[in-house]
């Protein structure tokens, strides 16, 4: 892939940079992405009917054990060489912000710093109740029934992310928002970008001047509104794209 100079130009001057990913990019790990068919066990299920305060307070031990699954599926796999070329290009920019939608943890693990998480973390739990954090990887080891939570005496430990229906994390949203308004530079990376809010993140920056960048296999509906489209998956582009900056 030749990557356009104007994007080598936009991206090697840049002081602030703001990307966002998508499942696309965790897709890449062998993570399944959130509306990809059921298998096995949860075939009868949708993951629409279980990722709802409603279902947990319904049947809370099939939420949790299916939430389980997915964390170890998460915890299974390794980060991609998309996950690395961003925390390489962090490095590379004086103030740099990853917005991911993912839950997977994948980007923390690849050495990414300044990272947030739309959606939450998979891997962590909390109070059903009080929403306050319970421990780091619970999810992951805990199986059967959800645990009573320490904070509250008629509290359940629930995932740590954002089901259908809820507000995202106080704060996260607004920090997105800002860094993706005050950026020079903004990468929309391996998602469909018809999610919202985390949709219109990409059009704030636009409207706010930024230099907008699309990465993805396939046409989406930011396609027309970017200044350059990258076709292509995100572990290939990203790397011949660092790859390009120093050339």
């Amino acid at each position: 892939m030749q990557i356009p100079g104007q994007v080598i130009h936009q991206l090697s001057s840049a002081r602030r940079v703001a990307a966002m990913t998508g499942a696309g990019v965790s897709a890449e790990s062998g993570i399944p992405t959130f509306r990809d068919a059921q298998t096995g066990l949860w075939s009868k299920f949708r993951a629409e009917d279980l990722a709802t305060p409603e279902a947990f307070q319904r049947d809370p031990e099939t939420v949790w054990t299916w939430y389980r699954h997915r964390a170890e599926q998460a915890a299974t796999v390794e980060p991609n060489p998309g996950h690395f070329a961003l925390a390489q290009l962090e490095q590379r920019v004086e103030h740099f912000t990853l917005i991911t939608q993912n839950v997977d943890g994948l980007h923390r693990r690849a050495g990414s710093q300044r990272v947030l998480e739309l959606h939450g973390d998979i891997s962590r739990a909390i109070c059903h109740i009080t929403r306050r954090p319970v421990t780091e990887k619970y999810l992951v080891e805990t199986a059967g029934s959800p645990p009573p939570s320490p904070h509250h005496p008629a509290g359940l430990c629930r995932p740590d992310v954002v089901w259908f229906g809820e507000m995202l994390p106080d704060g996260v949203l607004d920090q997105a928002f800002e860094a993706s308004q005050q950026c020079d530079v903004f990468l929309s990376i391996g998602t469909s970008s018809v999610v919202e809010p985390a949709a219109s993140l990409a059009v704030a920056a636009h409207r706010a001047g930024a230099f907008l960048i699309e990465i993805n296999p396939g046409e989406t509906p930011l396609s027309s509104l970017a200044d350059a489209v990258l076709a292509g998956p995100s572990g290939t582009v990203l790397p011949r794209l660092l790859q390009a900056m120093d050339d």
